[in-house]
């Protein structure tokens, strides 16, 4: 999320709109702080605070990335109070993957906070979906993928042996079942590698799994990668992988597809709305590395099924594009600012 909202403020930004950033994660300081649970959390908060309270008073609308759990009641939900309380009118731009499971927890809290904002803006029919059986009116805005930064100048290649993982090492992206499921294709392709790029708490874990899967030559982990290596990094793919056990519309799936990299992901949540099986990707039960690697050396074996995927994604990438994206983005933002606070 944190790539996406820079990425959106540099579009924004080449409309001729003045953008700021407030960061939910700044830098601790001093950085020691980082190593004590809890006080951490303060510490990070009341800068973002106090940051939002004074940007909010000479702003024209908040713009707020928001996402589930601990992330909605810490960050997003009191940029919504403190824009009700400057007066400003607010949109809210929703990508929990966990919707579901967080509206039926705190649907009051989420009802209460949403009732002053001008705009809910989700990037999929899938969260649309899901907010509207809670009775909560959206608007799709897709997410929205940079085809110039995110791209392949010679998309088609015959041998198809480096795999890439590009999810934070957390709980839900799964990243064990890529793991396991590369330890099978090995066995088959002993000159096949994975790449993992993100970050997070279960790197150690990992870590210890590859190790212990006899693993360590042919796996790597790059840590967190900021665009241009990103990008960088799909185009030396073959294969991209998207483990994860819950999603709503992932952008590095968009990134793959722009990247001219053929997919294999998990069948979960908004990722069907995105992708079609055998058409644009090839779509496994989550969970099952036996799946995913078979998946894989399909597409291993069978250039032509890879290289259509390749071709069709290219194609289904350009609904993301900002000139298709922009104009729904700029319709809620003067809807938004023609509305009285509280008016929704």
């Amino acid at each position: 999320m944190a790539n996406q909202t820079r990425q959106l403020a540099e579009l924004l930004r080449s409309e001729g709109l003045d953008v700021s950033i407030v960061q939910t994660n700044a830098s601790y300081r001093p950085a020691w702080i980082a190593s004590v649970p809890v006080v951490r959390a303060a510490f990070r908060l009341i800068p973002y605070l106090f940051a939002l309270w004074k940007l909010a008073g000479r702003c024209d609308l908040i713009h707020i990335m928001a996402n589930s759990g601990w992330s909605w009641h810490l960050f997003a939900a009191p940029a919504i109070w403190i824009a009700k309380l400057r007066k400003r009118p607010s949109v809210v731009n929703y990508h929990g993957g966990e919707a579901e499971s967080f509206l039926t927890k705190s649907f009051r809290a989420i009802r209460l906070s949403l009732r002053h904002t001008a705009a809910l803006i989700v990037p999929s029919a899938f969260l649309e979906a899901i907010f509207s059986r809670f009775g909560l009116a959206a608007e799709i805005v897709p997410n929205t993928i940079d085809t110039e930064r995110f791209s392949n100048p010679c998309p088609q290649r015959k041998l198809r042996r480096q795999l890439l993982v590009s999810r934070n090492l957390e709980p839900i992206y799964d990243n064990e079942t890529a793991i396991h499921a590369f330890s099978i294709v090995h066995q088959a392709y002993p000159d096949a590698t994975l790449t993992i790029a993100g970050s997070g708490p279960l790197a150690t874990q990992l870590a210890k799994l590859v190790e212990d899967l006899g693993l360590a030559e042919c796996v790597r982990f790059t840590g967190r990668l900021d665009r241009n290596e990103m990008a960088k990094a799909y185009r030396e793919a073959d294969i991209s992988i998207n483990p994860s056990l819950v999603d709503n519309m992932p952008i590095s799936i968009l990134e793959a597809m722009a990247s001219g990299t053929p997919i294999v992901s998990t069948q979960v949540g908004g990722v069907p709305f995105v992708v079609e099986n055998g058409k644009t990707a090839l779509l496994v039960p989550p969970g099952s590395p036996e799946a995913m690697a078979a998946a894989i050396c399909k597409l291993m074996d069978d250039s032509d099924l890879s290289n259509q995927l390749v071709t069709n994604g290219l194609l289904e990438v350009q609904k993301y594009t900002w000139q298709k994206t922009w104009p729904l983005l700029a319709n809620v933002y003067l809807s938004a600012c023609s509305l009285k606070p509280g008016a929704r």
